[in-house]
């Protein structure tokens, strides 16, 4: 089966970005060349780009996401490393989360198994990140999710969750490629969300924006989003770029 094998991001100091991601969140190098922390999720590349990354809402790349089993140890394990970063939240019934940025602004979001306060209680491995950690999300942005659902189907990707978010403006699709079921045949169920956030693979998360801004790849050269490699092909995910690169 097919699955989301790495992330490509410019930036202006690559080598000490790949140092930040295994000094400070516990990723390795992996067999082909990305870091990660196993071979069954995504894993992240950076290249060189020739200016500073700036974030923006016209952007087509907002996140990635590390899941989980304990935030509040993550949130310490940070703290003693010098990150800034949020207090742990719970958003809703979206999910317990914090984010900060990494030493080029890229976003970071952490986020739970678990809504707050319903954490089983038992041991965690404090030797790694909030107790074993998973590059479980890669968030892109959106103004036609009818493309994207399209495309997604087209790829063989099945949807696991549908979340409202009607004061921020946006819907959250996830998509993964799994034969796994959620629990709910609803997908805006809301015991599919947790489930999300327990996989042991990465998921496509697609912020749906009522706005009509398009969102935009990062030109041949700035820093920020390049593509995603699925499964030995390189995919452009985006309002106006719904294709295949090539073998990456």
């Amino acid at each position: 089966m097919p699955k989301i094998e790495s992330i490509h991001l410019r930036c202006c100091h690559p080598k000490a970005q790949k140092q930040f991601y295994c000094d400070v969140l516990g990723m390795s190098v992996r067999h082909n060349g990305t870091i990660g922390y196993s071979d069954e999720e995504a894993g992240l590349m950076f290249v060189a780009g020739t200016k500073p990354y700036q974030s923006s809402r016209s952007d087509l790349y907002w996140k990635i996401a590390i899941s989980v089993p304990n935030i509040e140890l993550a949130y310490r394990q940070l703290i003693k490393k010098g990150i800034k970063l949020t207090v742990p939240e719970q958003l809703h019934d979206i999910g317990y989360l914090v984010h900060f940025k990494d030493q080029e602004g890229y976003t970071i979001e952490l986020i739970e198994h678990w809504f707050k306060g319903e954490r089983p209680t038992r041991e965690y491995d404090t030797k790694v990140l909030g107790g074993g950690p998973c590059v479980n999300l890669l968030t892109l942005r959106t103004v036609n999710i009818e493309s994207v659902d399209a495309l997604t189907h087209s790829l063989g990707m099945r949807p696991l969750s549908i979340q409202k978010l009607i004061n921020y403006g946006f819907t959250l699709y996830f998509y993964a490629f799994t034969n796994e079921q959620p629990p709910s045949k609803d997908l805006h169920g809301i015991e599919n969300r947790t489930w999300v956030y327990q996989r042991p693979y990465t998921v496509l998360e697609v912020m749906h924006y009522v706005e009509k801004e398009p969102k935009k790849l990062s030109n041949k050269t700035d820093s920020g989003y390049m593509f995603t490699c699925v499964s030995g092909i390189g995919v452009e995910i985006g309002d106006n770029m719904l294709s295949m690169r090539c073998s990456c």
